[in-house]
């Protein structure tokens, strides 16, 4: 039997809990940052909290607050860290740039902290590599369009605008990374 497939949010809070934290604390980071595009939400942050407990990936402890309150702070166990970072290290994949980036991205924003910089450097070299033949497939894609109406083809145009846009972006920070003396090591 395969363990349970840890959705974009479990990472999300895995990530965050490389910094021990209370349920509470959490919440207000997914509703005050742009990590709100995960989930704000009580009724979504607290179960997948169980969840990655229960998979042994986070472990929740009863400590003192002030006055009387008491908070329950989650850290990552081994397991989760481990986790955490074979999910950052996966190549990037065409899925992964087909169904958006946001994914992507956070596995780049959580790696420095949770490896270090040459997991960083790893991830955008892994995407500047994805890119160039998908960049390739949907330039065919819009060579094979030329009767098609002008909206797909603009549509089409707009994508491929924006992973070239993505795709610069890469080459700028992995030359920043280089420029910076980090990640020279992958």
């Amino acid at each position: 039997m395969s363990p349970p497939k840890i959705p974009a949010l479990g990472y999300a809070i895995l990530g965050l809990l490389m910094k021990p934290s209370s349920g509470y604390d959490l919440r207000k980071v997914f509703s005050s940052t742009s990590m709100k595009t995960y989930s704000g939400s009580p009724g979504a942050i607290y179960p997948a909290l169980q969840r990655l407990e229960k998979q042994d990936l986070i472990r929740g402890t009863v400590e003192e607050g002030a006055g009387l309150r008491r908070r329950q702070i989650f850290r990552l166990t081994p397991k989760g860290l481990a986790e955490l970072r074979a999910w950052i290290t996966l190549p990037i994949t065409r899925e992964d740039l087909s169904s958006g980036l946001k994914t992507v991205m956070l596995r780049f924003a959580l790696s420095e902290p949770a490896i270090g910089p040459d997991a960083s450097l790893a991830i955008l070299k892994s995407l500047e590599t994805a890119l160039q033949p998908h960049l390739r497939h949907l330039r065919e894609q819009l060579q094979a369009m030329k009767a098609a109406p002008a909206s797909a083809r603009l549509a089409l145009e707009c994508g491929i605008r924006s992973y070239e846009s993505l795709l610069d972006w890469a080459r700028y920070a992995i030359t920043t990374y280089e420029k910076e003396g980090k990640g020279g090591t992958s």
